[in-house]
């Protein structure tokens, strides 16, 4: 039996990752980081985040989808302290996308980096797109 498939490549890696791959009702975003289509990225933690979900918003738009599909999400986090001392900003971005009860589950993971030195967040998540 063969799995049907949709996939949606962009960007720079396009060749060598897909940005999205959805199989029935359940689609795999790759991480999102803080990088605009210029290249910026900023220098702040939260804004990283929030540029992050716009990024994520762009993806899940190529399946008709939007940030009320996702049902779980991973954050990669490059420094720890720095997420924790600036929690308060990060979790109100976070909130203004998903409202004030956040009905996703989160996982958030430490790492020693990202693809580029400037990043510090990259966003991954699982959408269920019926």
């Amino acid at each position: 039996m063969r799995t049907k498939k949709q996939v949606y490549r962009s960007g720079p890696a396009a060749t060598e990752f897909a940005q999205a791959v959805k199989v029935g009702d359940a689609l795999y975003v790759s991480g999102q980081v803080g990088m605009d289509e210029s290249g910026h990225i900023p220098a702040d933690l939260a804004a990283q985040m929030q540029l992050a979900y716009v990024n994520l918003e762009q993806v899940l738009a190529q399946f008709d989808a939007s940030m009320a599909h996702i049902v779980d999400e991973v954050f990669f986090v490059t420094d720890m302290q720095e997420f924790m001392s600036d929690a308060a900003a990060i979790y109100a971005a976070r909130h203004a996308v998903y409202g004030a009860e956040p009905a996703v589950c989160h996982s958030l993971l430490g790492v020693s980096a990202l693809a580029l030195p400037a990043l510090k967040i990259e966003i991954k998540c699982v959408a269920c797109v019926a």
